[in-house]
């Protein structure tokens, strides 16, 4: 999900030189009450010897589902179909809010840009600054990736790309995609021209990109497929040789980086099938124009709405040998058969909480789930659902706070027995689908098409063939600390009767066992394109 880059580069600047030729030592400033714009990072480093890859969804807060659901409203009302001047940026700015006041940690971001585009005259880009820090200090990497742009542009602070690329190296370090790519990208020089900005450090370089993809960064793809194509020593070194192995693999790349939402991979891929520029060494097995054709279409439609993602790709483009199924000719057949898809969401039935007054009431949409979070603050820390902590002799159900709102006093027993009128401990409840486990992939209104929920339902482990030909969606519990980077629409995957289901550590370079993942059928239709 977009997290508005749209306002801030990564700029070259020369004075990069520098860092080549400076200790690689931490920066020298105090430690303690510091701002987190001003905190001590060690020096960007591009040579080093190895390099561990995190992932950032196991690193955030978890969401709250109404706050979620306010993010995705704001994100549908920022449409590329829609002209900036016909977008409602009262609406977006305000769900926005809403959601970041939750501390869903892409809203958040999310309104530091709407503030640095003034898209809300009363904030700025110092409370940009300041709502960055915030995030900082919920250890979200993104933030700390966020930081490092605003360096390097000089938004809200002052312009320095050394402490750039600094906070850069820490988001990647995090397990942030996006540095992770931006970052990775900066190391596949043969060596070091640090006036451009380049390094050579190309088997690090390998590691970062594959973990910013296997986290569904599909830019990453396109700078991969340039260090896969060739043979490589193991310090990284090219010798030049491509073989039908490497190519083949470059292709898979490309063709993932496509299914991700990678314009330049399709692209190139349109480039490859219809018109290579250099027949001995091109990529692909054969001239294809039917394929050359397909890939531009996506290509075009990415490069209107890079939000795009076209998991099922495989259902209206197989690579070879895979015969293409046939098609009307027309963009929009081929767009719906590539996207996501998902089931009617199910109606919930009314709860407890659902037929209360404020400040108790909650939508049936949703449910609570106590998070262990406890607060003695005399005030909510927070926006959120609060109830008394259990061990307390309170049956007070949970209510909505707003941020710095007062906590009410209970009359409760002391360790004594004695009866006291006072404060008690509080714990936060995170909102969450009251859909009872249902697979129900979300994203912004226009990138899923709706299909029926196919009858009987099928659900198989990672091990298993694949029984019925249609798109699967992979999915694992609520709870599971990867299940914000699997629980997503951009996971699925079309997949023809008998072959294999996706293996998390071989084909999305996840550290996740495959048992921990279930398959379930979203839709069995065939594709009908012609």
């Amino acid at each position: 999900m977009s997290k508005k880059n749209t306002v801030f580069f990564r700029l070259p600047f020369f004075a990069l030189a520098v860092l080549f030729f400076v200790p690689l030592i931490a920066c020298k400033m105090p430690n303690d009450k510091v701002l987190p714009r001003n905190q001590s990072l060690p020096l960007f480093n591009p040579h080093v010897a190895d390099f561990i890859c995190e992932t950032e969804a196991s690193k955030v807060p978890p969401i709250d589902a109404q706050a979620e659901d306010w993010f995705l409203e704001a994100r549908a009302l920022e449409d590329p179909e829609i002209f900036v001047e016909d977008r409602d940026y009262k609406k977006i700015v305000d769900l926005t809010r809403q959601a970041a006041e939750r501390l869903h940690w892409k809203a958040m971001l999310n309104l530091a840009s709407l503030y640095v585009e003034g898209r809300d005259p009363v904030y700025g880009e110092e409370d940009a600054v300041q709502l960055v820090e915030k995030a900082m200090r919920l250890g979200i990497p993104a933030a700390y990736d966020r930081m490092g742009t605003y360096y390097a542009n000089g938004t809200g602070v002052n312009g320095d790309i050394t402490r750039a690329y600094a906070f850069w190296q820490k988001a990647a370090q995090m397990g942030n995609p996006q540095a992770l790519g931006f970052l990775g990208e900066k190391l596949t020089a043969g060596k070091d021209y640090p006036g451009a900005e380049m390094w050579g450090n190309i088997p690090v370089a390998i590691k970062m990109m594959e973990c910013a993809l296997g986290q569904g960064y599909g830019p990453s793809a396109y700078d991969l497929s340039y260090l896969y194509v060739v043979l490589r020593t193991p310090d990284g070194t090219s010798d030049g040789e491509r073989t039908t192995e490497t190519k083949e693999r470059a292709l898979q790349v490309l063709h993932t980086g496509v299914r991700l939402g990678c314009e330049k991979c399709a692209n190139k891929l349109t480039i490859e099938f219809g018109d290579p520029f250099d027949l001995a060494n091109m990529l692909v097995p054969y001239i294809d124009k039917a394929r050359a054709e397909r890939y531009g279409v996506l290509s075009r439609a990415l490069g209107f709405n890079p939000n795009r993602r076209f998991p099922n790709l495989d259902k209206i483009l197989p690579l070879p040998p895979a015969d293409l199924p046939p098609w009307d000719g027309q963009r929009k057949s081929l767009l719906d058969a590539a996207m996501g898809v998902r089931s009617p969401p199910a109606t919930p039935q009314p709860s407890a909480a659902s037929l209360l007054q404020k400040p108790y009431f909650l939508a049936a949409d949703y449910a609570l789930r106590p998070t262990g979070l406890h607060s003695d603050a005399p005030t909510a820390p927070f926006s959120a659902y609060w109830q008394p902590a259990a061990g307390q002799d309170l049956t007070e159900p949970a209510r909505l706070f707003s941020e710095g709102e007062a906590f009410r006093h209970f009359s409760v027993l002391d360790a004594d027995g004695n009866s006291r009128y006072g404060p008690v401990t509080w714990e936060q409840c995170l909102t969450i689908r009251h859909n009872h486990g249902a697979v129900e992939p979300r994203t912004v209104q226009g990138l899923l098409r709706e299909v029926a929920r196919p009858e009987p339902l099928l659900s198989c482990a990672c091990g298993q063939a694949c029984p019925v030909s249609g798109v699967w969606q992979p999915w694992v519990a609520a709870d599971h600390p990867l299940q914000a980077i699997v629980n997503q629409y951009w996971r699925q995957a079309w997949l023809n009767q008998g072959a294999p289901f996706p293996r998390p550590r071989r084909d999305w370079l996840l550290d996740l066992p495959d048992g921990d993942v279930r398959w379930h059928l979203m839709d069995a239709s065939l594709p009908d394109l012609g």
